[in-house]
């Protein structure tokens, strides 16, 4: 994948970043291509070389037709849930280095739904928020929105998921209850009246 002057690119765990130039540069005698990224949330510089984009993760920002994807991948209802913390962890560090928008949903979806349960680690905290920015970053950019403004359509996305989880959830548990069908009783059947055989007196 190549990039321009001007195309604006994901670098993953940096967030949105401008090409502001392409130039080759002499390391130890080898010559390669660099890009000369500015980073927007912090307006700092970075060189990525040419050849090593597919290897740092280095995309290109969403499109718009991509944004609505991105928020029906937000309120899905779809929550991974992993209960060890490492594996949890490992998964999670992983997507947020793949630079694919999409793993940091998934990452900002099972982080926030384990947070309404239960106090997250320090490191997981400071995942989460990660996960948060770079989607409301990436997002405000293509679409060119306030922040805020993305950040409250995030929220109620993520609402929508919790509350698709829960019914689905409540769906299952229900059909899961056997069925308690009141039998009742049938009625005892009637005893037979004895027969009663009359015999008229003969006349004399």
């Amino acid at each position: 994948m190549t990039f321009q002057v001007g195309d604006k690119v994901i670098y993953p765990n940096h967030g949105l970043g401008i090409v502001t130039r392409i130039e080759d540069k002499t390391i130890l005698g080898t010559t390669c291509g660099f890009y000369h990224l500015r980073i927007v949330a912090n307006e700092t510089t970075v060189l990525v070389p040419v050849s090593n984009v597919d290897g740092v993760g280095l995309r290109r920002a969403i499109s718009d037709d991509e944004v609505d994807g991105l928020f029906g991948l937000l309120g899905d209802g779809k929550i991974d849930n992993h209960q060890n913390w490492k594996g949890r962890f490992k998964d999670n560090s992983d997507k947020m280095r793949s630079g694919s928008i999409y793993d940091v949903a998934d990452v900002l979806k099972s982080l926030t739904f384990l947070a309404k349960s239960k106090s997250l680690s320090f490191r997981e905290k400071r995942m989460l928020d990660r996960a948060k920015f770079l989607i409301i970053s990436e997002v405000s950019e293509v679409m060119r929105e306030a922040a805020p403004a993305v950040e409250a359509r995030v929220d109620r996305a993520l609402e929508h998921c919790f509350t698709t989880k829960s019914r689905a959830a409540t769906t299952v548990a229900a059909g899961s209850l056997p069925r308690k069908v009141a039998a009742k009783a049938a009625p005892a059947p009637r005893a037979a009246a004895p027969a009663v055989t009359t015999r008229r007196a003969a006349r004399v």
